[in-house]
């Protein structure tokens, strides 16, 4: 039996002072608020710990390097697909083991890892056709964090076409050859296997309903809308928007994510909500590509659960992607108070989106992740522990326990040298 004292913790009734936290096998065994200081103490503010429910590990090495141009989304993607051919599982899992660990600093105790990057360059898979899947598996594993891996079917290069050469990668032979693969992966306990289709445009209508039939049990996920060119593209292919098109095939439903959202037409959002669909919202990422503004207060007035995701990790803090929800919506309807500072961390600890549904709490029974954030750093010196999400960053993170394993003390990763990693991994590949 471990124990955490906690100055403060935001429990599920709130924030609570002086928290003894008991945890045994990786999960909390009980939860004592107003007891006298014992154990390992945690300063500051105690939170859980936060569900990246949206990565792309690979584009962390784009950062600060795809702003010299204005471009569009669509010309980014081709500096993407550059990318991508640079990579090799060794190579994958250097840098995303380093990608990780970032995340860990910054209180992620579980990614979604959305992967695609499946064989060598012109679609030969490797000797082991999961090799790339195993390297992110291994990376999160070296980092102490949980992963739920989405592997993702990628089999056109748009409505009608086939894949593009720099998509080759990505693409298996059908929707038989992609089950057949990801059923030889082997994850250990700190990891799932779930199933994403990449978009209606990069899956067929037909492969779609077969896909829909063949991943119960499993987390889903989908980008959804991100593109206004994306819903214009589907409906002159299908005649209604990408959710309908979701919808018709027997996609929608409990087990299912949507990625991103930001396009939906009104009755899109009546259809996610009727059949229980959640959203995972990528905020950073979506102005970053200047994407545009998710519907989040329609969706989430509607009882769509919502989720937080990195996506392209432009930007790698939970904090600033609950705020932005926040934010963005304030932009749009010029009026404070959107969310809620509750609901504000339910988004930034959406565990379920990614098949855990025992995260994200701080109460007995719940797995150990806790965060523990400071009060008195430049950012957050003055603010009331009920206020910090609107004032910390990642930066103002000092301790991170994930699975009752403290893999990040005092704003360090026990083991991995975050920095020099990414910066000896993301050299490599660029030079």
């Amino acid at each position: 039996m471990l124990t955490y004292w906690a100055r403060h913790a935001r429990l599920p009734g709130g924030i609570a002072d002086a928290v003894a936290i008991d945890v045994a096998d990786g999960r909390i065994a009980a939860v004592t608020p107003g007891a006298a200081p014992r154990g390992e103490i945690l300063g500051g503010l105690v939170l859980p710990g936060f569900a990246n429910t949206h990565s792309h590990a690979f584009h962390r090495a784009l950062r600060g390097r795809t702003h010299g141009d204005k471009g569009t989304f669509w010309t980014w993607r081709s500096g993407m697909y550059a990318l991508a051919d640079r990579l090799d599982p060794d190579a994958y899992h250097r840098l995303a083991r380093a990608v990780y660990a970032e995340m860990a600093l910054a209180g992620i105790t579980c990614v979604g890892e959305f992967h695609y990057l499946h064989h060598q360059a012109g679609g030969r898979p490797y000797a082991d056709p999961n090799a790339m899947g195993e390297a992110l598996i291994q990376a999160a594993a070296d980092a102490g964090v949980r992963i739920t891996l989405l592997d993702t079917l990628y089999l056109s290069g748009g409505f009608g076409r086939p894949l593009e050469p720099a998509q080759q990668r990505f693409g298996d032979t059908g929707l038989e050859g992609w089950l057949d693969r990801v059923e030889r992966l082997k994850p250990g306990a700190h990891a799932r296997i779930g199933g994403a289709i990449h978009s209606v445009r990069a899956v067929p209508e037909e492969a779609i309903a077969a896909f829909a039939c063949s991943t119960e049990g499993r987390p889903v996920h989908v980008h959804l809308s991100e593109q206004r060119a994306e819903n214009d593209a589907c409906r002159a292919e299908h005649g209604c928007t990408p959710a309908e098109l979701l919808e018709r095939c027997g996609l929608l439903g409990p087990d299912l994510t949507a990625v991103h959202a930001t396009h939906l037409a009104e009755r899109d959002v009546d259809l996610l909500a009727r059949s229980g669909t959640g959203v995972s919202f990528c905020p950073t990422t979506e102005r970053d590509l200047a994407d545009g503004i998710g519907p989040a207060r329609a969706l989430a007035d509607a009882g769509v659960p919502l989720s937080l995701g990195t996506d392209s990790n432009a930007v790698i803090d939970m904090f600033e992607e609950a705020r932005a929800l926040e934010m963005h919506e304030r932009l749009v309807s010029e009026e404070r108070g959107r969310f809620t500072a509750d609901a504000l961390h339910d988004a930034a600890t959406g565990h379920a989106a990614l098949g855990f549904t025992d995260a994200g709490r701080i109460e007995p029974g719940a797995r150990a992740d806790l965060v523990a954030v400071a009060l008195d750093t430049p950012r957050t010196a003055g603010a009331r522990p009920d206020g910090v999400l609107y004032a910390a960053t990642a930066a103002d993170v000092t301790d991170v326990v994930a699975d009752g394993r403290h893999i990040v003390h005092e704003g360090r990763h026990r083991y991995i040298d975050a920095g020099a990693e990414l910066r000896e991994a993301i050299g490599e590949l660029w030079q």
